[in-house]
């Protein structure tokens, strides 16, 4: 079902009757993940500007403000992208695409030449491959395993970016799931290799720990690994491109995700929010809400790093819960309300899959609610549950004024065979 909506649409159809409801709340849920997601990628590239001029003043001390001035510039630069330059965007995603792939194997090269080149050697295979540091106070290595995919969680992100494209691109029903697949298989391979790299890179992991408790960690792990500021600093530009470039992408997929809301009067001053401009031709009035919404977020880091981690950490289990609002009721109806596409799976694969990943999002969301380390206090708690708990609560409340006059996406006819295989069972 290639929509704008995302698993918003879904889950409005794959609930049957209760579909207003959990579309309702996936809906809410995934923009308000994106949201965050937004605002944390844009302190990662701010934090990442600013120590790369630290990288060549050993005396200059990272402050909050700091970050927050590049934090803002980078906000309204990606903002004004978008709104003004939509024709170019195609490039631009096809630039961060290029800047990836390149930037990655220039690092993996780096990282293992560069040790060598100043004498200082590669770490040691047990250090990469057998080695086990536990520092965050829990007994369980086992536990802290599955704590620490949260990192790797994030890549929830990778589908649902590129369905909310469904309405912009050519043969959506087939590109999507196309474009998907080798997100994954790229990413994988790419990011096994560079973990790798810059693990063997790696030569005091105390000194990394201690400065990636401030700020960038990356910063001195680049620093270590070329032996140089200039060698750290040419690599942080390397991964600062795509990065910049995803702010771009994620406005995208945060205005979105809120104009298909406000479009089926699921939100405040949804007319207004729910236009398109003729001039910019893009949902400009949703673009420039995402941006407000994002400094205010900004603002808060400044006050209380705490809070803005709390708020933005939270985007992993806002966007698994609302992929959870579409794929369990898929399971329960037997998948009787989705007409089959391209890739249908067969009926034992596909209940498997969907049972697996109710089961996986069911309880890696209680997980990633723990806290990141023992013992706890105000700065370290998790508060992803509050948070959560907190916006699921005026989402609540929010249905109960509007449900009246919302009603929701409507099921597409996918009968075109641009939508559909000829052979769709």
């Amino acid at each position: 079902m290639p929509t704008a909506a995302g698993v918003y649409h879904w889950a409005s159809i794959t609930a049957g009757r209760h579909g207003r409801i959990c579309g309702f709340f996936a809906g809410w849920w995934n923009f308000l993940g994106w949201l965050f997601a937004l605002a944390s990628v844009c302190q990662i590239v701010g934090a990442q500007t600013v120590s790369m001029y630290a990288a060549f003043h050993a005396d200059f001390v990272t402050q909050q403000w700091h970050v927050f001035v590049s934090f803002l510039v980078i906000t309204w630069l990606s903002c004004g992208i978008v709104l003004f330059a939509n024709r170019i965007l195609p490039f631009f995603e096809s630039l961060g695409g290029f800047f990836t792939i390149t930037g990655v194997f220039i690092t993996i090269i780096a990282c293992a030449v560069m040790p060598v080149v100043k004498g200082k050697g590669h770490a040691s295979n047990d250090f990469v491959w057998r080695d086990w540091v536990n520092s965050t106070g829990y007994s369980s290595s086992g536990f802290v395993f599955l704590l620490g995919m949260l990192n790797g969680a994030y890549a929830v992100g990778t589908p649902d970016i590129t369905t909310h494209l469904a309405e912009e691109i050519p043969r959506p029903s087939m590109n999507i799931p196309k474009a998907i697949l080798a997100q994954y298989i790229i990413g994988f391979v790419t990011t096994f290799l560079y973990i790798i790299s810059i693990f063997y890179g790696i030569s005091d992991l105390d000194t990394v720990l201690e400065e990636g408790s401030r700020y960038f960690p990356l910063a001195a792990i680049y620093r270590q690994a070329t032996g140089s500021a200039g060698g750290a600093l040419g690599l942080l530009i390397l991964s600062f491109l795509p990065l910049f470039i995803a702010c771009i992408g994620l406005y995208l997929t945060a205005s979105r995700t809120f104009w298909t809301l406000a479009r089926d009067k699921a939100t405040p001053f949804s007319s207004f929010f729910s236009q398109v401009s003729s001039r910019y031709h893009n949902p400009a009035n949703a673009v420039l809400f995402c941006a407000i919404l994002c400094t205010v977020l900004g603002c808060i880091y400044v006050g209380s790093k705490t809070a803005f981690s709390a708020f933005v950490g939270s985007f992993v289990v806002l966007t698994t819960l609302s992929y959870l609002t579409a794929i369990l009721p898929h399971l329960l109806s037997r998948r009787a309300n989705v007409p089959p596409g391209w890739f249908w799976m067969p009926a034992p694969l596909g209940y498997t899959v969907n049972a697996i990943s109710c089961l996986y999002i069911t309880a890696f969301i209680v997980i990633f609610c723990f806290p990141f380390a023992l013992p706890v206090d105000v700065p370290t708690m998790n508060y992803s549950s509050l948070i959560t708990g907190g916006l699921t609560l005026f989402v609540a409340a929010f249905w109960i004024w509007r449900h009246k006059d919302y009603v929701g996406p409507q099921q597409m006819r996918l009968a075109d065979n641009a939508m559909l295989a000829k052979d769709a069972i």
